[in-house]
């Protein structure tokens, strides 16, 4: 029976990956670029850029961090969950992006703002209530997506990889969905059968390490961001542009001593919290090494990558519509890693 269960899992997981790699998750079927991937640097325009750059801050670190352990489907899918603490990082009250300035650039070019809204699948006269809506964050992993850029008055779709430090907007599952230094709207990645990646790689840039991020299953209810300035962690709510963050711990490790004495017991003693690429602080365990998808409430740690064909072995996918990670067992860490309210 135990046999039979592993077999229609499988048969499952491989009807859902032909589904959701046929498809690009916003507006367009087209991959763009006839199987070209441009590796787009975190402080780069790059190519037909919607607008000027309303990116605050798009500090590219000085390694690419590692990638965060990822469910690895059939195709060498490398997936991670879009509510995962420490997935994104960025300065405590201070946001990434200036959303108002990317609405005023738009208004300012009906046709732009026409455009935009087709990949997104919006209104035109709801883009401004709908940039707002998004958090502004940086990524802290090479990210793969289909980008679009503005050109003879349409969106026009490509592959790329976002290198990590890139300012993005979230939206409330924890999927980015636009590119503030070029305005361009993102949407998820497609397919390429034999990739073609264009471009300069960055110090640290390792196809084995890029990733897709799925649509969390619930809205994000905080986003556990880690402080690119000086190393620590905080909250973010959604749809917020750092007026009310607050400090927390680090996601996954032991929680410290209450007012009372008491110690607290919202955490394992597995350093899975440890920020990728990282390491721990001294006299800390050393970090666990899971081979399945941990649940939404720990922090991303490494394994060995799930590769596909292609020049690089990279592996792109959509960013939506993937399996369902596994949990691993680890106990979340109170404050941080509470389960998200359900969708109203």
């Amino acid at each position: 029976m135990a046999g039979i269960s592993v077999v229609a899992v499988a048969v499952v997981a491989a009807v859902i990956l032909a589904v959701v790699l046929g498809r690009s998750d916003g507006g367009t079927t087209a991959g763009g670029g006839g199987g070209e991937v441009f590796l787009q640097a975190a402080d780069s325009p790059g190519r037909d850029p919607f607008t000027e750059s309303t990116a605050e801050d798009s500090t590219a670190p000085t390694a690419t961090p590692s990638a965060p352990t990822a469910s690895a489907t059939p195709g060498g899918v490398r997936v991670v969950e879009g509510g995962r603490p420490g997935l994104y990082g960025g300065t405590r009250n201070d946001a990434a992006c200036d959303v108002e300035q990317q609405i005023t650039y738009l208004q300012d070019v009906p046709a732009k703002n026409e455009a935009f809204a087709s990949v997104l699948d919006l209104e035109p006269s709801r883009v401004p209530n709908y940039l707002r809506s998004l958090t502004p964050l940086q990524l802290r992993l090479d990210t793969r997506v289909t980008n679009h850029g503005y050109r003879d008055g349409a969106a026009v779709p490509y592959q790329a990889v976002l290198q990590a430090g890139t300012a993005v907007l979230v939206d409330d599952r924890g999927v980015p969905r636009v590119r503030c230094a070029c305005g361009n709207p993102l949407t998820g990645p497609v397919e390429q059968s034999d990739p073609r990646y264009t471009g300069d790689r960055w110090p640290g840039y390792d196809p084995a390490k890029v990733v897709v991020v799925e649509p969390a299953p619930e809205p994000v209810g905080k986003f556990v961001v880690h402080d690119l300035e000086d190393d620590s962690w905080f909250e973010r709510e959604p749809g917020d542009k750092g007026r009310a963050d607050k400090p927390t711990r680090p996601p996954g490790r032991p929680s410290p001593s209450d007012d009372s004495g008491s110690p607290s017991t919202g955490g394992t003693g597995e350093e899975s919290g440890c920020p990728p690429g990282e390491g721990c602080p001294p006299g800390s365990p050393p970090p666990s090494a899971p081979h399945s998808e941990p649940g939404a409430g720990e922090s991303p740690t490494d394994e060995a990558p799930s590769r596909e064909g292609g020049e690089d072995g990279g592996s792109p996918a959509p960013g939506s519509s993937q399996p369902p990670p596994q949990g691993s067992g680890t106990a979340p860490e109170p404050g941080a890693d509470e389960a998200p309210p359900a969708a109203s």
